[in-house]
């Protein structure tokens, strides 16, 4: 088994499920996870970081199975009692979740970066792998619907994905510093893959790849980039993925996926299924079950990606 770093680029909760399964075969300081942060958004007067919550949430295993998202064994007495006072209810926070919420909210205001306070969580959660956020600046992920531009929570929970996008844009980004552990790590020359989990190519992983710096650090890691397809047959498996394509104009394929991402990537791990649609594409493609619903799956879809990593390097 080869050696070296696994560096994982994850949004969403596809991408927890393959973080959780390279969590499971990997030893913990062999595997940094790079969250997504376009997503996070103030609300209630919280800083909410929904895709770090969703990653260290799955990897310390208190992930509600049921949603994907929030935690298990979760109550919303505060929820309810909010909505009975005319506030804001439509972004649900579970009682249990929230303590999150707010204690993050603190110690920013304190004076922490966010990735100090992750990191935090996550050695309090007893996570062995690096999480980190891609930037500790504030970058927000806007949608432009029909209705003008309008941040990504308000059309993702609030509109339930309803509005048709129009473009995307990602503020904040041109001026935010990549996060200097993560920038280190891709540039230590100990890579052994980058990895981009089946995540929705246009809110979860360019967000991370528009920080100035970044996309230029993963392609002169030194090491493979391998993506797994959030795409099965013409459809997402879970988010609006497939939707947004259409919308944007593309086919809402695994190939067009693959073509988003361009000469960054050396491998592809695409489902059977889609096995020979992606034939003409220029990086090695490797069949193989990208549906994950048992923790096996999860593992055996993480040693899979890591194989093809291996006899990409191998082969060079």
């Amino acid at each position: 088994m080869s050696k070296g770093l696994v560096v994982a680029l994850s949004g969403g909760v596809g991408g927890a499920k393959l973080a959780l399964g390279l969590s499971r075969v990997l030893p913990p300081e062999e595997l940094l996870v790079v969250a997504n942060t376009g997503d996070d958004f103030e609300h209630l007067g919280l800083s909410i970081s929904p895709d770090i919550d969703t990653l260290t949430y799955a990897l310390a295993g208190l992930d509600n199975p049921e949603t994907g998202w929030g935690r298990r064994d979760e109550t919303w007495s505060f929820m309810a009692s909010i909505g009975a006072l005319g506030g804001a209810d439509w972004f649900r926070l579970g009682d249990r979740d929230l303590a999150t919420h707010v204690e993050r909210t603190r110690r920013l205001r304190d004076g922490q970066t966010l990735s100090q306070v992750t990191a935090d969580f996550c050695r309090r959660l007893g996570i062995g792998a690096r999480v980190l956020p891609m930037t500790d600046d504030r970058v927000r992920t806007r949608v432009r619907s029909d209705g003008g531009w309008i941040d990504f929570q308000d059309y993702f929970v609030r509109q339930q994905c309803r509005p048709v996008v129009q473009a995307l844009a990602f503020e904040g980004a041109e001026t935010a510093l990549p996060q200097p552990d993560v920038m280190a790590a891709l540039q230590g020359g100990n890579v052994r893959v980058v990895v981009i989990c089946p995540s929705n190519p246009f809110i979860s992983i360019e967000p991370i790849l528009a920080v100035p710096g970044l996309r230029a650090a993963i392609a002169g890691a030194g090491a493979p980039v391998v993506a797994v397809s959030p795409i099965i047959g013409g459809r997402a498996v879970k988010g609006p993925t497939a939707k947004m394509m259409q919308e944007l104009g593309l086919e809402a394929s695994a190939a067009a996926v693959a073509r988003r991402y361009g000469d960054l990537l050396a491998g592809y791990v695409v489902d059977p299924v889609d096995a020979a649609s992606v034939a003409g594409l220029a990086c090695a493609v490797t069949p193989a079950p990208t549906l994950m619903t048992t923790l096996a799956d999860k593992e055996a879809l993480a040693r899979v990606v890591l194989g093809a990593a291996d006899a990409l390097r191998r082969g060079s």
